[in-house]
């Protein structure tokens, strides 16, 4: 399958959503909303949206497209295009540049293409499930053997005890090297250029998984759901290096042993 054409328009889409969101980051005019779920929203997030689902209707009018803040147009077509404007609105809101716009291309369901785009930081990485690059540059994960020496990255520390096991998981980052919250996208940027080793959620949205995956897959990684399924039918993610990958599922489930 060749998919020359779909990356390019990939990046032209990354690039203009990218102008868009630029001035309203760390602007102090910025108004914030809270959704009907009690996450923010900003003019940012559903104008980046807006502006992607148009420049997709004029060059692929039969694709369809599901994204987190105006919901899913054609979803059962052939090739469907997977939004996130925003991922990490908190940070976002808050001027930490540790968010970024997730754009993927599904082709009969399964992602082919995903985008990470960072405006502030002018970095885009790209993945086909085979090759993943950052700026043009391939990148892969770094090899890491043990969790003892694990850079361990996660987007909320609170989150695991309220979607999962919460006291797997603290044993499981109590273990590890490093742990941070350079989390949400960004985290799975850091994982598959390999500055980092593990990365986790134990709760997400269709969104904001279908781009991480040919990214994780193309840099050498391994991803699924919190308890190794298939990560498109899943509601969480853990993604990591080979050699670590089922060391931390089987610490995070440790009933399932």
């Amino acid at each position: 399958m060749n998919l020359d054409a779909y990356r390019t328009f990939l990046t032209e889409l990354a690039e203009k959503s990218g102008a868009f969101i630029r001035p309203y980051f760390a602007n102090p005019g910025l108004v914030v909303e809270i959704k009907s779920d009690d996450s923010p929203v900003t003019a940012a997030d559903r104008g980046a949206e807006e502006l992607l689902r148009g420049l997709i209707a004029s060059r692929f009018p039969d694709h369809g497209v599901i994204g987190e803040e105006f919901g899913d147009t054609n979803a059962n077509a052939e090739w469907v295009w997977v939004l996130d404007p925003i991922d990490g609105t908190k940070a976002f809101i808050t001027g930490v540049p540790l968010w970024g716009t997730l754009i993927a291309l599904l082709h009969r369901g399964q992602p082919v293409l995903g985008a990470i785009h960072q405006p502030i930081l002018g970095q885009l990485m790209i993945g086909d499930g085979v090759t993943t690059t950052l700026n043009g540059r391939v990148v892969r994960v770094r090899s890491c053997e043990k969790i003892e020496t694990a850079t361990f990255l996660t987007s909320d520390p609170l989150n695991p005890a309220k979607y999962q096991d919460g006291a797997a998981y603290d044993a499981l980052s109590a273990r590890a090297r490093l742990v941070r919250t350079w989390g949400d996208c960004y985290g799975y940027l850091l994982l598959a250029s390999g500055q980092a080793d593990i990365m986790c959620d134990p709760v997400m949205n269709p969104w904001d998984i279908a781009a991480l995956v040919p990214i994780v897959r193309g840099a050498g990684g391994v991803i699924t759901d919190w308890q190794g399924g298939d990560p498109m039918r899943g509601e969480s993610i853990v993604a990591a290096t080979p050699s670590l990958h089922a060391q931390v599922i089987a610490a995070l489930n440790p009933r399932r042993s």
